[in-house]
């Protein structure tokens, strides 16, 4: 039986960053892993999704050629090899993790793991079922979640699809009925009406990407609208029926009912915790509802065992993942980590236009008792945008009106996703108006509608 300092369940963004920063800080470590190493994120979701968007955009990009002078014969598209090169980029990056364990000594145990006590897991190996025992002082689950569906309906794989059937379908459907508009179904919605698809989202919450600020959603909701994606929100599902080719979805829509036949439905609504199948039973772990419930170390009611990311609930994000795998670490290694701070966690959606998003919206500044400054500044107006064609979107930005620090901030626009790291760090150290004064962006710049946004809520705005 081999001994370990540290045992990681699950190779996802969560275990093989945990298992890298544990190897950095001297520990003999091993991660057990039943599948391809960087988990769904790298495999499944993060990144080859963002293969298939960036094909789209491509797509989108040749039908506004002419806007730049350029003419060029009717293109084509090659389906077969859009999906290929999406999984030829999950595997180029899983081949990166495989690469990082060798270089940092990480033993990697391929199967799944079962606790059979506080420091001992059995390994069983998918392709012979043979088994091993494995053990460790600490040992930190890392084993995610999956696509959830509504109560009563299959995942079949067949006619109604998670997202990792939408990665790989054999060709771009007619049609497609996206259920659940978060960031993965409004992702996908872009993906297929980019191609050419027939595409419907349905959202039981009065507005897509219920989580954003209440103007991000309602631009995005104008340009999937422009894209003639069908928005059905305040909308519940009350039956899907799985078809010979095609499927059949039942809403009531604010109390008006509608039926919606495509060729697949696409469920979105969230995902669920692999708790399952672990031995938690046996140690008596507390779990609530699936999910593991664990202190600010991410320890578990047991000492010694730990839990992160999204097997431990939302927010369900790869970066989440990372980060509360090294503080666990850290906190193993007794270096007294700094806790993570959920109140400053970037998210990101990355349609187009894209959607970025840190601390507080103006709703919940409100709720929170907070008097606020907002300011905005339209893309439109921003020298950069204008010069290259993507003039959708804005900036916005909260700040507390007694304080003048930055609390929340959204953006909607080209290189949103990019843009938005300047107002991490802004929220993270909680900087006031006068500090960002003192910030010069370079022009022209897609980053100076940040800086319009923040003069804005003060009234300095320059270019508005």
């Amino acid at each position: 039986m081999e001994n370990y300092d540290l045992i990681v369940i699950g190779s996802g963004p969560g275990g093989y960053v945990a298992a890298i920063r544990a190897a950095q800080l001297g520990m003999n470590v091993a991660v057990v892993e039943k599948a391809e190493p960087g988990g769904i994120c790298l495999n499944w979701g993060c990144i080859p999704t963002k293969a298939l968007i960036k094909n789209a955009e491509v797509w989108q990009n040749l039908r506004s050629l002419g806007e730049f002078g350029i003419t060029i014969s009717q293109p084509e598209l090659n389906f077969g090899k859009v999906v290929r090169r999406s999984r030829d980029v999950a595997a180029r990056l899983s081949k990166g993790i495989e690469f990082l364990f060798r270089k940092n000594k990480i033993a990697i145990v391929k199967g799944s793991g079962k606790f059979l006590d506080a420091n001992t897991v059995e390994v069983t190996n998918p392709d012979n079922n043979s088994t091993i025992q494995i053990r460790s002082k600490n040992i930190i689950i890392a084993t995610g979640a999956r696509t959830r569906s509504i109560p009563g309906v299959t995942i079949d794989g067949n006619r109604i699809i998670g997202s990792r059937e939408a990665m790989i379908l054999p060709q771009i459907p007619k049609s497609i009925i996206v259920i659940g508009a978060g960031a993965i179904g409004v992702e996908f919605a872009y993906i297929y009406n980019s191609f050419g698809a027939e595409v419907n989202i349905v959202e039981m919450l009065p507005q897509i990407l219920p989580i954003e600020d209440e103007e991000i959603s309602k631009e995005l909701t104008r340009s999937f609208r422009k894209r003639q994606i069908g928005i059905h929100t305040g909308a519940k599902v009350e039956s899907v029926l799985s078809k010979d080719d095609s499927v059949e979805v039942v809403i009531d829509a604010n109390g008006v009912k509608k039926t919606l036949t495509a060729e697949y439905a696409l469920m979105a609504i969230g995902v669920q915790p692999n708790s399952e199948n672990l031995g938690l039973e046996y140690l008596g772990i507390e779990v609530q509802k699936g999910w593991i419930k664990v202190d600010e170390h991410f320890q578990t009611n047991i000492p010694g065992v730990f839990a992160i990311g999204d097997v431990i609930g939302n927010p369900c994000l790869a970066h989440v993942a990372s980060a509360e795998g090294i503080h666990a670490v850290e906190f193993i290694a007794g270096k007294n980590p700094a806790p993570v701070n959920y109140s400053a966690m970037p998210g990101c959606t990355y349609c187009q236009p894209q959607v970025a998003s840190v601390g507080l919206t103006e709703k919940k500044s409100l709720e929170q008792g907070h008097e606020i400054k907002t300011g905005r500044f339209m893309f439109r107006a921003n020298g950069k945008a204008i010069a290259s064609g993507e003039i959708d979107g804005f900036v916005k930005v909260i700040f507390d009106a007694k304080t003048e620090d930055l609390i929340g901030a959204h953006i909607i626009g080209a290189e949103a996703t990019e843009l938005l790291s300047e107002l991490t760090l802004a929220v993270t150290r909680k900087m006031t108006f006068d500090e960002f004064k003192q910030s010069i962006h370079a022009h022209p710049t897609l980053s100076e509608a940040i800086s319009e946004s923040v003069h804005d809520a003060f009234g300095e705005a320059i270019h508005q």
